[in-house]
């Protein structure tokens, strides 16, 4: 696959992504929204429980964005962002309230569906059940996969921390990004790359040479 260096690109693979995680995790159940992406201080993405977009003699439809300033994070946790809004989407799709105060507290009806499609919630005082991992079922998709990291950012945040954040309100922690959840292997003669979740020797079986 071409460097996603590109915005166009980076925002077509992202229609591509979600059409993916949609058929795989929720079933192929949800219509895509407008996926946007754009500036969200403070925030990874958000997703509109309004029709954020109208399309000429159709229906509207919502949005979900992921921020601008948050894309050169491990692909795998721009991917769990992805998925968080998603639940959103299948929660109100279901008519599942999943947040209280204003959107911005996530509660456990959140929490439940999220945990079975491949995230990991940890509690904030502030935000609820709102911080977001990859768990093992997302990672093992990312390496099945073979998704790969996003090389193109917008310099905004610098090093500010971020949380999570949907349209009306936030969600998430003032939690910095934690390092990438896999291990990246590259073999030092043909440049094979190859990944895990975990420490482990690798040998390219082309060239039969230790991975570094």
């Amino acid at each position: 696959m071409k460097e996603l260096t590109k915005y166009n690109r980076v925002a077509g693979y992202f229609n591509k992504l979600y059409d993916m995680l949609n058929a795989d995790f929720f079933g192929g159940e949800l219509e895509r929204p407008v996926i946007t992406i754009q500036s969200t201080p403070k925030a990874y993405g958000h997703f509109t429980l309004y029709n954020a977009w109208s399309v000429k003699n159709s229906h509207g439809v919502p949005e979900i964005n992921i921020g601008a300033g948050t894309l050169n994070r491990p692909i795998e946790n721009v991917l769990a962002t992805l998925l968080h809004e998603m639940i959103h989407q299948y929660n109100a799709v279901m008519g599942v309230q999943d947040c209280s105060r204003n959107g911005t507290y996530h509660n456990k009806n959140f929490k439940k569906t999220a945990e079975e499609r491949g995230l990991i919630i940890e509690k904030s005082e502030k935000y609820g059940w709102s911080i977001t991992q990859p768990a093992d079922s997302l990672l093992e998709w990312v390496l099945d996969n073979d998704i790969p990291d996003i090389e193109l950012n917008r310099n905004e945040f610098n090093s500010q921390l971020f949380i999570g954040g949907r349209a009306d309100g936030g969600e998430g922690d003032n939690t910095p990004p934690r390092k990438s959840s896999y291990r990246r292997h590259i073999c030092p003669k043909c440049g094979l790359t190859a990944r895990t979740t975990r420490e482990a020797k690798i040998i390219c079986g082309d060239c039969m040479a230790v991975m570094v």
